[in-house]
C-alpha cells in the first residue's frame, strides 16, 4: 500500500532528534543506538530521544517505518503529536502500536473525524492512561470504540468537539477519574447526566465553557449519578439560580466546585459576591455545625512553586520563584541540566490543562503567568537547530 503523501512520523522524528540537532548526552536512556538499518533509511546510527517525544505542529501526515518505530520508541512513555495532518486511525495505529510504554497520547487538533477508527485500530491504544483528543471533532462512535479498547483509561479530554448531545455507550468505563468536555454545546442536563451513566467512578468533571442552563435532577437522583465527583467546573455555564447551585450538594463525595462567570452572578457587585458566599457559609454552619477554628491562611497570591524538572531522563524536584521570567528561570536551572541558556526549551505541564504541555516561549514572560502551582512538571529539552 502507498504510503500518504506528507511528512511522516519517523521523518519529523529523525530531524528534531538527530545528534546533530539534539546532541548526545551521557546518561541512561538518554542515547538509543540501533543496529544498522535497511539501505536506503533515513536512520543514523544514534538518536537521543528522551522518554516524553513533543513533535507538535509538524505536518505529520503517516506514521514511516514501523521496525524504526519500534526501534527508537521502546522507551517512549508520552507522545504529544497535537495540531498535525494525521486523518487516518491505521496512521496512528501504526504509530502507537510500535511504542509499547505509551502512558499519555496527545492527538488533538487533528482531522482524524476523516476516517472510522475500527476496533483493530483502537485495540492498539490498549495500555494509554491519558488521552487527549481536544478539536479533532471525534464522533461518539469513535469515543465509544476507545472506550471498549482502554480498559486502563483514566483522563480524557474531549474539549472543542461541537457536542451538542451525549451518546452512551452499551457498557460503562469504570477506570475513568477525569473528564475534560468544555467549550462545546452541552445546554440540556438530560446530556450532562449521561456522562454520570457512562462514568461511575469519575472524581473530576470539567464543563466550562458549556451551557449547561438548568440542573433538571431530583437530589437523590444526582447522589447516584456522580457517586464518586470530588470536583466539578462549570465556569461560564448557563446556570441562573439559587435552587441550581443548592443541588450540587446532593453529590455525596463534592468537595471543589467552579462557578465563574455564571449569570446567577453577573447582576451582583463584587462585594455583593462576598456577601453572598458569606451568607451561603453561615447556611452551612446551620447545616453542619461549627467549625473547629482553622489554621491561619495566606491569601496573596503564590509567590513560589515547588516543580518535578524532567531532563535526560532524570527528575528533580526545584522550588522556583513565580516573579521571575522565563529567562531568569532558565539561568536557574543551567547547572542542573548542563544546558547553555541559549539551547534550552522549556514546556509546563499542568495536569489539568487540556492541550498537554505548554512551550515557554517568550523569555520576558512572567513565570506566574502560566498558572504554575506546586506539583506541576517542567521539561526541559535541548534547542534543535
Amino acid at each position: 500500500m502507498d504510503q500518504p503523501s506528507g511528512r511522516s512520523f519517523m521523518q519529523v522524528l529523525c530531524e528534531k532528534y538527530s545528534p546533530e540537532n539534539f546532541p548526545y548526552r551521557r546518561g541512561p536512556g538518554m542515547g538509543v543506538h540501533v543496529p544498522a538499518m535497511p539501505q536506503g533509511s533515513p536512520m543514523k546510527d544514534r538518536l537521543n530521544l528522551p522518554s516524553i517525544l513533543v513533535l507538535n505542529s509538524c505536518g505529520i501526515t503517516c506514521a514511516g517505518d514501523e521496525r524504526e518505530i519500534a526501534a527508537f520508541c521502546a522507551h517512549v512513555s508520552e507522545l504529544d503529536l497535537s495540531d498535525n495532518k494525521l486523518e487516518d486511525w491505521h496512521e496512528v495505529s501504526k504509530i502507537v502500536s510500535n511504542v509499547p510504554q505509551l502512558e499519555f497520547l496527545n492527538l488533538s487538533s487533528n482531522p482524524l473525524n476523516l476516517s472510522v477508527l475500527e476496533r483493530t485500530c483502537a485495540g492498539s491504544f490498549s495500555g494509554v492512561r491519558k488521552l487527549v483528543l481536544n478539536n479533532s471533532k471525534a464522533s461518539w462512535e469513535t469515543v465509544h470504540t476507545i472506550l471498549q479498547e482502554l480498559p486502563d483509561l483514566e483522563e480524557l479530554f474531549l474539549c472543542l468537539n461541537d457536542y451538542e448531545t451525549v451518546s452512551c455507550p452499551s457498557i460503562c468505563c469504570h477506570s475513568l477519574k477525569l473528564l475534560h468536555i468544555t467549550d462545546n454545546n452541552l445546554q440540556d442536563w438530560t446530556e450532562i447526566r449521561k456522562l454520570g451513566a457512562m462514568f461511575p467512578s469519575l472524581d473530576t468533571l470539567v464543563l466550562a465553557n458549556n451551557h449547561v442552563n438548568a440542573i433538571e435532577e431530583p437530589d437523590d437522583s444526582l447522589a447516584r449519578l456522580f457517586p464518586n465527583l470530588r470536583s466539578i467546573s462549570l465556569h461560564k455555564s448557563g446556570l441562573q439560580s439559587w435552587e441550581d447551585i443548592d443541588k450540587l450538594n446532593s453529590f455525596p463525595k463534592l468537595e471543589e466546585v467552579r462557578l465563574l462567570g455564571i449569570p446567577l452572578l453577573q447582576p451582583y457587585t463584587t462585594e455583593e459576591r462576598r456577601k453572598l458566599v458569606i451568607a451561603r457559609y453561615h447556611e452551612l454552619i446551620t447545616k453542619y455545625g461549627k467549625l473547629e477554628p482553622l489554621a491561619e491562611v495566606d491569601l496573596r497570591p503564590q509567590s513560589s512553586a515547588k516543580v518535578e524538572v524532567h531532563f535526560n531522563d532524570q527528575v528533580e524536584e526545584v522550588s522556583i520563584r513565580l516573579d521571575q521570567t522565563v529567562a531568569e528561570l532558565k539561568k536557574q536551572l543551567k547547572t542542573l541540566v548542563q544546558l547553555p541558556t541559549s539551547n534550552m526549551l522549556l514546556y509546563h505541564f499542568d495536569h489539568e490543562a487540556p492541550f498537554g504541555p505548554e512551550e515557554m516561549k517568550y523569555s520576558s514572560r512572567a513565570l506566574h503567568s502560566f498558572g504554575i502551582r506546586d506539583g506541576d512538571k517542567i521539561y526541559v529539552e535541548s534547542k534543535t537547530k
